[in-house]
């Protein structure tokens, strides 16, 4: 299971649209070892002079790494991420997320290309 609901914001979701603070919320309680990451590259993204930050920390262990690979692998999660700090999120392995500001789209465009997926690769993190 991604994420634990408690039974008031599943009641909220069965009633109609759920805000995205709820949400956030649900996610950063469910899954703080992700929302660590994410909030901490997102902090110095906002400092940073190329508008981006990445991750390149593997995580401690396995349930680490599956919460990283939970938040970005679901859509609304990465959308809410996206919209709570008003940036871009992107991922190429199984701990290299990175943040960046919506003046860094050149930046964002090369992190998400092949060739930078390809360059990232290496023989340990084949199996991660």
């Amino acid at each position: 299971m991604s994420l634990t609901v408690s039974p008031e914001l599943l009641e909220k979701a069965e009633q109609g649209p759920v805000e995205d603070a709820d949400f956030i919320a649900c996610v950063r309680e469910s899954l703080p070892y992700a929302w660590n990451v994410v909030s901490d590259v997102a902090a110095r993204a906002r400092s940073a002079e190329a508008g981006f930050e990445t991750n390149e920390t593997p995580p401690p262990g396995e349930a680490e790494r599956g919460q990283l690979l939970r938040l970005v692998g679901s859509d609304a999660m990465r959308a809410a991420v996206e919209r709570h700090f008003g940036m871009r999120l992107a991922f190429q392995n199984c701990h290299r997320l990175a943040m960046f500001t919506p003046a860094a789209e050149e930046a964002h465009g090369r992190f998400v290309s092949p060739r930078a997926q390809l360059l990232n690769q290496s023989p340990e993190l084949v199996d991660c």
